[in-house]
C-alpha cells in the first residue's frame, strides 16, 4: 500500500483526507501520462460516480485536471463500479475512474483507478501519482489552445452495461419474486431495470439516494433490513448491494443470509458440475470461513487463498487461469464475464443456480456448515506496531495452538482505515468471543488503541 492509495483506491473523509486538490492532481497526472502514450497526445478517460454528495465535487475536479492536461473526459454519471470497468475495457479507454468509497458512510469518498483492461490500476502508476501529488516530480505542462481536452456525456455507456447484464441470464425470471436493496447507491440506476427486463416481480427498497443516505442502515452492510423485508413480503430471494454495487449479499426465502462464502460454494459447485470451473479451483481470501474449505474438500473443489481485496483475488485468477473467486464480504468475480467484483452480475449467477437446480435458495446449503466467526475492528495509532507487538503475537500463537484444526485466528491490518482486524473462527460463539477479546484486551493494555 502507498501513502494515499490502499487496497481499493484513494479513500478517506471528503475534504479532510481526500480533497479536491488531490482529485485535480490525479486528473492532471492521468491525462498527461496517458496522453504521452498516444500518437495524437490526447487520452480518453471515462468517469463514473456513486450517489454521495461529494462525488459531484470530485467529478468536476477530476475533469478539470484531465482536460487541463489535454485529455478528453467521458462521464457515465451515477453508475456502478463494474460498469466503469466494463466500458473501459470494451470501448478501449486508456483508463477509467470511479468516484466512490464503496460501503463507507456518505461523508467518506474515494477515487478508484481502472486500467485499460478493466482491472484495478497497477501499484507502480499509483506510486507515480502519489509522487506528483507530493510535489516530488516535475510540474506537468498545461494544455493550450486546441489541445485543451473536452468533456463528453457518456450515459449511454451505463445503458450498454445494463444490456450486457441482460444477455447473461440463461433463463427467464418469470414468476420469481425478488427483493433488491440498492443501498441508496449506484445500483439504483441499474438493478431494477435488469431484473424487470428478465421477467421477475421486483420489490425494491433503499433506491432513493439524496446524497447523504448511501449505505445508511441499508444495503449489504446492513443485511438485516433485507432479511426482514424478504420474510414479510414472502419473496423467493433478495439481493443487497453496497454503495458502488461491486459486491452482493443475498437472503434466501427463509430470511437466512447468503454471504460471499456461501455464494462461492453454490456457484463453485454448480460450475464444477457443468465442467465450467477452471482448474476445479475457487480463489478465496484469508477471511473465508473454514467451513467453506471443508465443504470444498468434500466435493473435490480445490482452493487458493489471497490477501483481502478483490484486486488480489483477480490477480491470482488471471495469473493461474481460474474462473471463480471472491470474498466473504460479497465481492465475487466471474472472470469469464467481468474483471472486477460485480454485485448485479453476482445476483444473476445466483439466480441461475436457483433456476437450474429447481430448488428454493434455502435448499442449496444443506451440506455446508459455516463455523461461528467473530470479527472485531480495533482503531489503533499505528497498525504495524499494534500487529507486531510481542505480547500480541505470543497470544495469537497460543490461540492458534488451542484451536488446532477446528478453528483459526487472523490478525490483519485494514487496507483503508487505521484499524487492526481481529478475527476468530471456532466451534462455538463463546470460544470466538473469548479468544478475540484476549487479543483486544492486550492491544488496549499496551496503549495501541485510539
Amino acid at each position: 500500500m502507498g501513502k494515499y492509495f490502499g487496497t481499493d483506491g484513494f479513500r478517506g473523509e471528503a475534504n479532510v483526507d481526500l480533497t479536491v486538490e488531490h482529485a485535480f492532481k490525479i486528473g492532471r497526472f492521468l491525462g498527461y501520462y496517458y496522453g504521452n502514450h498516444k500518437t495524437d497526445g490526447r487520452a480518453r478517460i471515462v468517469i463514473g460516480k456513486d450517489t454521495r454528495r461529494s462525488s459531484y465535487m470530485f467529478e468536476y475536479s477530476l475533469v478539470a485536471g484531465l482536460t487541463a492536461s489535454g485529455a478528453d473526459a467521458y462521464l457515465m454519471h451515477v453508475t456502478p463500479t463494474p460498469s466503469v470497468s466494463y466500458i473501459t475495457r470494451i470501448d478501449e479507454f486508456d483508463c477509467g475512474i470511479m468516484i466512490s468509497a464503496s460501503h463507507n458512510p456518505f461523508y467518506d469518498n474515494g477515487i478508484k483507478i481502472i486500467n485499460g483492461n478493466g482491472a484495478k490500476m497497477d501499484a507502480g502508476i499509483e506510486n507515480q501519482i502519489e509522487a506528483y501529488i507530493d510535489g516530488l516530480t516535475d510540474e506537468i505542462p498545461l494544455a493550450t489552445k486546441e489541445n485543451i481536452g473536452r468533456t463528453v456525456d457518456y450515459a449511454s455507456g451505463r445503458n450498454r452495461y445494463i444490456g450486457y447484464l441482460m444477455t447473461l441470464a440463461t433463463r427467464s425470471f418469470k414468476n420469481k419474486r425478488v427483493g433488491l436493496d440498492c443501498a441508496n447507491g449506484a445500483s439504483s440506476t441499474v438493478a431494477r431495470y435488469v431484473f424487470e427486463a428478465l421477467g421477475a416481480k421486483v420489490y425494491v427498497i433503499n433506491a432513493e439516494p439524496d446524497g447523504t443516505n448511501i449505505n445508511e442502515h441499508c444495503g449489504s452492510t446492513h443485511i438485516e433490513v433485507l432479511q426482514k423485508y424478504v420474510v414479510e413480503k414472502g419473496l423467493d430471494i433478495g439481493f443487497a448491494y453496497d454503495g458502488d454495487a461491486d459486491r452482493c449479499m443475498a437472503v434466501d426465502d427463509q430470511g437466512n443470509i447468503i454471504d460471499g462464502d456461501k455464494i462461492l460454494y453454490i456457484c463453485g459447485k454448480y460450475l464444477k458440475q457443468k465442467g465450467e470451473l477452471s482448474n476445479d479451483t475457487v480463489v478465496t481470501t484469508v477471511m473465508s470461513n473454514i467451513g467453506l474449505y471443508k465443504a470444498f474438500d468434500r466435493c473435490g473443489i480445490k482452493y487458493e487463498k489471497t490477501a483481502v481485496g478483490d484486486k488480489y483475488v483477480y490477480e491470482n485468477m488471471i495469473t493461474n487461469g481460474h474462473s471463480l473467486g471472491g470474498e466473504q464480504s460479497g465481492h465475487i468475480i466471474f472472470s469469464k464475464f467481468a474483471t472486477t467484483g460485480d454485485g448485479v452480475l453476482t445476483s444473476l449467477k445466483i439466480m441461475e443456480v436457483v433456476l437450474e437446480s429447481k430448488q428454493k435458495a434455502s435448499d442449496l446449503f444443506h451440506d455446508l456448515t459455516i463455523y461461528p466467526q467473530l470479527l472485531v475492528n480495533v482503531k489503533v495509532k499505528s497498525k504495524p506496531e499494534a500487529k507486531n507487538d510481542a505480547e500480541v503475537q505470543k497470544k495469537v500463537a497460543e490461540i492458534e495452538h488451542a484451536l488446532g484444526e477446528e478453528g483459526r485466528i487472523l490478525l490483519r491490518e485494514s487496507g483503508t482505515e487505521p484499524v487492526i482486524r481481529v478475527m476468530v473462527e471456532a466451534k462455538t460463539d463463546e470460544l470466538c468471543n473469548q479468544y478475540v477479546y484476549q487479543v483486544v484486551d492486550i492491544l488496549k493494555k499496551n496503549g495501541h488503541c485510539i
